[in-house]
């Protein structure tokens, strides 16, 4: 196979992105682990779902983007480290009642974690939202509707979607809300990128999730910790969803058995380069 050959293929293994619906997690079923490089072209409009390849246990995966073209953006989805560092962060779409359990368990371990929220979370549960501030988390972005926002390619509509949650979190919490965003459904452009930069935004993707947000299908305990325990790394960003079931019975085990290994826990700022 020559050369050329295979790089169209890399090219489209790494387009072959598998996508579940709703609050999807897209994940790269193959990668080029010496040049993960980008999907997208330099000044490209064309979008991508986030997607991450594990190729070795306990080592950070390969993402659809490097972390040093991401930083230009400010933008991150793991931090380079041999450090067992941890960053906490759940998506939170609705409350069906878990998220007490959560906060429970973060504050059991003093562990910091950020919240991205969209408008209908800031509308129905303003205590929550407020619980979360109170306990030294951090609440983030994560629109006001959920759109996909790689569809939004004017600067006003883009910023109209995060401005809206900004101005109801004020008036609820008496605060402003932190600058950081979390791309709906993980799906970004570069376009994307550059306006949630000028907009004074950091972008975080992640580097450790699992399928938890299915409310029919909750994995098992089990089936949990063999997804979440032997694919942490150092420098992981989590992604878990507030809604799951799962993770609110599961957390303080899963905590607990992190540090165990070794693992702390340390707040998104961080990660950004604002200390902690």
């Amino acid at each position: 196979m020559n050369k050329h050959l295979k790089n169209i293929i890399g090219t489209l293994l790494l387009l072959t992105l598998s996508y579940f619906g709703g609050q999807g997690i897209a994940r790269l079923q193959a990668a080029n682990p010496s040049d993960p490089g980008t999907l997208l072209p330099a000044g490209s409009s064309a979008s991508a779902n986030w997607g991450l390849s594990f190729q070795e246990e306990g080592k950070a995966p390969v993402g659809n983007a490097n972390a040093s073209y991401l930083k230009d953006f400010d933008a991150y989805y793991v931090e380079e480290t041999e450090d067992k560092k941890i960053y906490l962060t759940f998506d939170c779409g609705f409350e069906n009642g878990n998220t007490p359990a959560i906060l429970d368990a973060l504050k059991k371990h003093q562990a910091p974690a950020t919240f991205f929220i969209v408008g209908n979370y800031m509308e129905t549960s303003p205590d929550l939202v407020k619980r979360m501030v109170e306990e030294g988390h951090t609440v983030g972005n994560h629109t006001y509707h959920h759109p996909d926002m790689s569809k939004i390619g004017d600067l006003e509509a883009f910023k109209k979607e995060l401005s809206d949650l900004e101005a109801l979190y004020e008036t609820t919490v008496g605060q402003p809300m932190t600058k950081y965003y979390r791309p709906p459904q993980g799906i970004y452009s570069e376009t994307n990128l550059k306006m949630a930069q000028e907009l004074g935004y950091k972008t975080f993707f992640w580097s450790l999730a699992y399928v938890d947000w299915y409310q029919d299908q909750q994995p098992s305990h089990e089936e949990a910790f063999s997804k979440l325990i032997p694919r942490m790394h150092p420098g992981a960003v989590v992604l878990l969803h507030n809604t799951s079931k799962t993770n609110g019975e599961i957390l303080d085990e899963l905590l607990t058995k992190w540090e165990e290994l070794g693992y702390s826990f340390h707040p998104l700022s961080e990660l950004a380069g604002e200390g902690a």
